[in-house]
């Protein structure tokens, strides 16, 4: 059967969380060993996350989570047209032009100048085209999928195609989902055999979350401050940081506490990322535990002994064990369009011709029997 068009599953003009994967041509490990050239290639994950730190900080468009294995890619991102709803003309146009710069100094985009500026926000049909991009998931997509298949060949002069196909994305609707989806991207390296602990997942925004939290309990022994606490606490009111020593500075806030925390846009005041909105209502320690926990699972012949009961957010959510386990070890595989509860997923439609979603037999007997 044909893929439906993104444009039937995701709107440009609302906020969507869409979990997307691309994976290099053939099947190639062509960011890791590849054994039919036998050269290493993990330099190139470097170049995704450089990427990456740049997209974060210039896009409408929050990173929640990532993973770069050795033959392809995982991103959670969150389209915010409301945040860039609220940016003024010039802002939309400095962004577009470190995206796509007219100009570099040593390699990077030069800050553009007002005759440059004047270019695209004197132009309305430039303007909206920059505002409407800038929030598109498509576009990230695009010029990122560009530069490093431009790059690879430049560096082996070869040509041809890089990718497999264009990517795939899953729009996700509801936390559950959410919550499955961001367990199976951070722990894709152990589950392919790349690492045995979270902390050790490198390529991941689970190890760079990590390494910020190692950083604040070191910062604490000189300070007092507390790092450890599992309220809803935002790490912005406990950082002995600046952002630019966070190794997470360019990923979205984990936490959201939809109780207390602002409504609206919430505009990220630094360069590093779109916005201050947070997307999992559990604390980072409760984040990473539950990872570990779910880890373990996969790996019943790993040292250490394995907690009898699961992390207490499942009871929350509603979740039995055989079920999460299932749904991370399987979340690609179990949905299509759309990842979430059965009831959800049969209540949406598509936003062209305004059809139903398939929802596949595994996913709906699992996420059923789970109910």
């Amino acid at each position: 059967m044909a893929r439906l068009s993104r444009g039937e599953v995701i709107d440009p003009g609302e906020v969507s969380i869409v979990h997307v994967i691309n994976r290099t041509v053939r099947r190639c490990f062509l960011f890791g060993d590849d054994p039919m050239s036998g050269k290493n290639f993990d330099h190139r994950k470097v170049w995704i996350e450089e990427l990456l730190e740049h997209f974060a900080a210039c896009f409408g468009i929050d990173l929640l989570c990532f993973a770069i294995l050795s033959n392809h890619y995982h991103l959670i991102l969150r389209s915010r047209p409301d945040v860039v709803a609220s940016w003024d003309d010039s802002e939309v146009a400095r962004r577009w032009l470190l995206i796509c710069p007219l100009r570099k100094i040593d390699g990077k985009p030069a800050a553009p100048t007002e005759p440059e500026l004047n270019s695209i926000r004197n132009c309305p049909v430039k303007l909206a085209e920059a505002r409407q991009r800038l929030s598109n998931i498509s576009w990230w997509m695009r010029l990122l999928n560009q530069r490093i298949a431009q790059r690879a060949n430049r560096e082996e002069e070869e040509m041809g195609r890089f990718w497999q196909d264009r990517f795939r994305a899953i729009r996700i609707i509801d936390e559950e989902s959410l919550l499955a989806c961001a367990a199976y991207v951070d722990l894709n390296p152990i589950r392919a055999g790349l690492a045995e602990t979270i902390e050790a997942s490198d390529h991941t925004s689970v190890q760079r979350r990590i390494e910020t939290r190692q950083q604040l309990a070191a910062a604490s022994q000189n300070t007092g401050v507390e790092t450890n606490s599992t309220s809803f606490q935002p790490d912005s009111t406990i950082s002995t940081l600046t952002p630019e020593q966070r190794r997470d500075r360019f990923l979205a806030q984990l936490t959201i506490d939809e109780a207390n925390d602002p409504t609206g846009p919430v505009a990220n005041q630094t360069s590093f990322r779109c916005s201050d909105k947070g997307f999992l209502s559990i604390s980072n320690e409760a984040y990473f535990e539950l990872l570990d926990w779910t880890a373990r699972q996969f790996c019943p012949g790993k040292s250490g002994s394995t907690p009898a009961d699961a992390p207490p957010v499942l009871k929350r959510l509603g979740l039995e064990k055989p079920a999460w386990l299932a749904l991370v070890a399987s979340f690609e595989e179990m949905f299509c369009h759309l990842a979430g509860r059965c009831d959800r997923i049969d209540a949406e439609r598509s936003y062209r011709t305004g059809r139903r979603f398939r929802v596949r037999p595994s996913a709906r007997e699992l996420l059923t029997s789970a109910a």
